[in-house]
């Protein structure tokens, strides 16, 4: 169900969404009551040993959604049954996350609430014969598999009584063998053309502490047969998960059918698949513990807690998710669908502020010396209701490096000598000379004003082709601002020529820290996670480092919309 997450607006009506089989098999199973009167249960079941990342935020927005457009509910539930990889901060990490994208579950679950019960259940496999305990190691038991071509072969063990299969499986559970020394098996058929129905392990020996039963097992269930029965005690009828989990339905199955319990449903869906982006959690740790990024919720990571640090919003990710729907067919999205989104999202939210990245001061020579006035500035063009803000203009200014050239090239409009441009919301200026360093950079550039042009005035009828933006050097503040780029230089991060890996695609260029941006005085009080769009620069957000009187923006995107041209472009 939607919580009241200020910045995420209810999700929208059903009949606006785009439809999706998953949906389409919902409504079939409501219309026939397949589970009779009972609502749509679904449950978002991550293994708590990372943050979660953008694929993650997909499967949310369908476990979550999806029930709540049908007046259903949805468990939040750890498949929490590696204890040497999962911690208690992926735990908080994973609630803070969900909440943030604005759903809240119904039931806090943990697949170890159900270990007693998933222990009885492997003892009644043992004693109807459908299990056993097996004395190979892992690479034994990989040899014995098979290939796709070739059959499996059956263990030496495979044939264990019933009686020594029960006693060993307990002394297992009881901790009198070593780790990796056993293993207790489903015992379904070595030939099977689908390899995981050959005699899939269900437990192994793991004398390891878990999160929160402690030392309570010395043996821990496997994914597959935890993650089904998980389900059926908590009577989900939908349990989604990704493609690759396809071969793994009719173990899913056998497990349920086999125990004679609630016979939920397993469908599976396209993983989000991004270009110039990583979603696999066990490279994103690499890159976190090789200190390539800093930390998971760095800006660029992938992950939600990175995005938001960054300055995406929750509705511009469920309204990306919502776009690119569900499949059966595993596909790639250009990451400018998902940028269009959020720049979309923000134009219409955020306020605006003038902000100089690389600034160059201007003297304004006609000005008078000591006077300063105030320009009547809209907070947001897209939304009047905003209201307006009063920006201090003074005869000194800062503008950007890139707004001056004291030769211009072909078609360079901005300010150069003898030429003349508008400084947004106030006046015409136009370039009579500069000061350079010994070095001979130009350090100050010199202007005239018009005091007739103010406001957008334009005096005689006279017209400018450029406007630029600017900020008063007496009353500017001071703040780093970090650009942000993708953080891969390849559009399939996975593309390797011979011998390399992932790392040799990432980007050197990924992060530029400017150390004095210079901002209008409006934006001194700004709080972390504000976001502003900084005119004609991009989107920025006020990043947590931020300390009272000096200021860190992050910038969320640049104002160029990509995508918007393609969408444009495909309609013509």
């Amino acid at each position: 169900m939607a919580t009241s997450n200020p910045e995420s607006s209810a999700a929208p009506a059903a009949e606006a969404r785009p439809s999706n089989f998953i949906r389409d098999l919902m409504v079939e199973d409501l219309k026939t009551k397949k589970y009779g009167d009972a609502v749509i249960q679904t449950r978002f079941p991550p293994e708590p040993n990372g943050y979660l990342h953008l694929g993650h935020a997909k499967a949310i927005c369908l476990d979550f959604g999806l029930a709540d457009e049908f007046g259903g509910k949805t468990n939040l539930r750890f498949d929490d049954t590696n204890p040497e990889k999962e911690e208690q901060e992926y735990v908080d990490s994973i609630k803070t996350d969900v909440r943030w994208l604005g759903f809240e579950w119904d039931r806090l679950c943990y697949a170890s609430d159900y270990f007693d019960q998933l222990y009885a259940w492997a003892l009644q496999l043992v004693k109807a014969g459908k299990a056993y305990v097996d004395d190979l190691t892992a690479e034994e038991i990989r040899e014995h598999r098979g290939t796709l071509t070739e059959p499996g072969k059956d263990s030496p063990y495979r044939t264990r009584s019933v009686e020594e299969n029960l006693d060993l499986f307990v002394c297992m559970k009881n901790g009198e063998f070593e780790d990796g020394s056993r293993v207790l098996r489903a015992k379904i058929d070595m030939a099977s053309p689908n390899l995981n129905m050959r005699d899939p392990v269900m437990y192994r020996i793991l004398h390891a502490t878990h999160h929160r039963t402690g030392d309570k097992w010395c043996i821990y269930p496997m994914y597959d047969f935890a993650h089904g029965q998980s389900d059926s005690l908590e009577k989900v009828t939908h349990s989604m998960c990704t493609l690759e989990f396809t071969d793994h339905q009719p173990l899913y199955r056998w497990y349920i059918e086999q125990l004679g319990i609630f016979p939920t449903q397993q469908i599976e869906f396209d993983r989000l698949s991004l270009t110039y982006t990583l979603l696999s959690k066990r490279k994103l740790l690499q890159l976190v513990r090789e200190q390539r990024v800093n930390g998971w919720d760095d800006p660029r990571m992938p992950t939600i807690s990175g995005i938001r640090r960054r300055g995406f919003t929750a509705e511009a990710i469920r309204n990306f998710c919502a776009a690119i729907g569900a499949s059966r067919t595993n596909g790639s999205t250009d990451i400018e669908m998902l940028e269009h989104f959020q720049r979309e999202d923000l134009n219409k939210r955020v306020p605006r502020a003038m902000a100089v990245l690389k600034p160059l001061k201007v003297v304004i020579e006609n000005y008078p010396e000591g006077q300063e006035e105030l320009v009547e500035v809209a907070n947001n063009p897209e939304d009047t209701a905003a209201g307006t803000r009063q920006v201090p203009f003074s005869r000194a200014l800062y503008i950007e490096q890139d707004d001056f050239r004291e030769v211009p090239p072909p078609k360079y409009y901005r300010l150069s000598p003898g030429k003349e441009v508008r400084l947004r919301n106030a006046y015409f200026v136009t370039c009579t000379s500069v000061v350079k360093d010994a070095a001979g950079n130009v350090v100050e550039v010199r202007c005239t004003y018009d005091p007739a042009s103010r406001g957008g005035n334009s005096p005689n009828g006279r017209k400018v082709k450029s406007t630029i933006h600017w900020v008063s050097a007496r009353h500017a503040i001071t703040a780093e601002v970090r650009i942000y780029d993708k953080l891969f230089t390849k559009a399939d991060p996975g593309d390797l020529e011979e011998g390399q890996t992932f790392l040799d695609n990432l980007n050197p260029n990924s992060l530029e820290v400017i150390a004095d941006a210079k901002l209008e005085p409006s934006l001194k009080d700004a709080k972390p996670e504000e976001r502003y769009q900084f005119e004609r620069v991009g989107y920025f957000c006020v990043d947590r480092d931020s300390k009272p009187g000096a200021l860190v923006f992050n910038r969320t995107l640049p104002l160029k919309d990509t995508w918007a041209k393609i969408e444009k472009k495909a309609g013509a």
